[in-house]
C-alpha cells in the first residue's frame, strides 16, 4: 500500500495500534518487518490473513479499548489456531501517537526509497493499466507521456511526467531498474528502446509489439550503428505467450508479472 493511502488512515483514526510481524520461526504468512494498522473500525495493511491476523486484530482492539494486555504475542501456527504453516510468529503491537505516526511515515519512505524503480513510457490505455497492476506493488513506478492529454488519469502511489523528450528519462532510471515501452508511437518507441539498450545496466527493457516490430527495430539498431548483440536483452513482444488475449487489463497483469519476476526475484 502507498504512503498516500497511509496518511488518509492516519488522519481519519486518530487511535490506533501498530501490530508488526516482530520474529519468525519456520513457515510463515509474512517475513520479519510486516506491519498492519488497527482502528476501531478499519484496517491498513495485513500481516497475512488466517486466524492470526484474527488474534492480532481483537488483541489490538482490545488494546484500543484500554485494557492492559501484553505488549507481544507469541503464536504458534498450527491446527491450534487453524493454520498449517507450521511455523511461529511473535507480534508486537504498539499504541500510536503523532510522533509515532511521523516516524512509521519516515519509516516506510526510507524502505519504498529502496525498491526496484519501473519507467512505463506511454500513458495510453494500456500504459494506464499496467501502472494500476503497479501502484500496488514494491515498486517505485514512474509514468511518462509527451501528449497533452492522455487516455485516463494515471493511479495514485505512482509519479507521473510529462516529458517533451521521454528517450532522455532513460538516463534519470536507477541501474537494475526497468523501463517498459509501449507509446502512441512506434519512432518514439524505437528512440526510447534504442537508449535504454545502449545501457547495460537495467534488469528490463520491454516494448509493446509482435515479431514484426521486433525485425523493423532491430535494422532501426543497426542503422544507428547499435550492435545487434543488445537485442538479446529487449523482451519483445512483453508479457509472454501464455496467453492470447490483447485487452489492456491482461496484458498489463502479464507484464506485471513478468516485472516481479525479474526485479524481485532475489534468489
Amino acid at each position: 500500500m502507498s504512503l498516500t493511502t497511509l496518511r488518509v488512515f492516519l488522519a481519519a483514526h486518530q487511535n490506533t495500534v501498530l501490530v508488526e510481524v516482530a520474529e519468525t520461526k519456520g513457515s510463515t504468512p509474512r517475513d520479519n518487518g510486516t506491519i498492519m494498522l488497527v482502528a476501531e473500525t478499519a484496517l491498513w495493511g495485513t500481516i497475512g490473513g488466517g486466524y492470526l491476523e484474527f488474534l492480532a486484530i481483537g488483541h489490538a482492539r482490545r488494546l484500543l479499548s484500554g485494557e492492559t494486555l501484553a505488549a507481544t504475542l507469541d503464536v504458534p501456527l498450527g491446527p491450534e489456531i487453524g493454520q498449517c504453516c507450521g511455523g511461529r510468529t511473535l507480534l508486537k503491537f504498539t499504541r500510536l501517537d503523532r510522533d509515532g505516526n511521523q516516524i512509521l511515515l519516515q519509516r516506510l519512505a526510507e524502505e519504498r526509497s529502496h525498491f526496484p524503480e519501473v519507467m512505463v513510457f506511454g500513458a495510453g490505455h494500456v500504459g494506464l493499466a499496467l501502472a494500476q497492476a503497479l501502484a500496488p506493488l514494491p515498486l517505485n513506478v514512474t509514468l511518462i507521456d509527451s501528449r497533452p492529454e492522455i487516455d485516463g488519469e494515471p493511479p495514485e502511489g505512482i509519479t507521473f511526467r510529462r516529458v517533451a523528450m521521454p528517450e532522455a528519462e532513460i538516463g534519470k532510471l536507477k541501474p537494475g531498474g526497468a523501463a517498459v515501452i509501449l507509446t502512441h508511437d512506434h519512432a518514439l518507441d524505437f528512440l526510447i528502446g534504442k537508449e535504454a539498450l545502449e545501457r547495460t545496466d537495467l534488469a528490463y527493457v520491454g516494448m509493446i509489439g509482435s515479431k514484426t516490430k521486433r525485425a523493423t527495430f532491430a535494422s532501426f539498431l543497426e542503422r544507428e550503428g547499435v550492435g545487434r548483440a543488445s537485442l538479446d536483452r529487449l523482451t519483445l513482444p512483453i508479457g509472454g505467450s501464455t496467453v492470447k488475449d490483447k485487452r489492456p487489463a491482461v496484458i498489463a497483469a502479464m507484464v506485471a508479472a513478468e516485472l516481479l519476476g525479474v526485479l524481485l526475484n532475489t534468489e
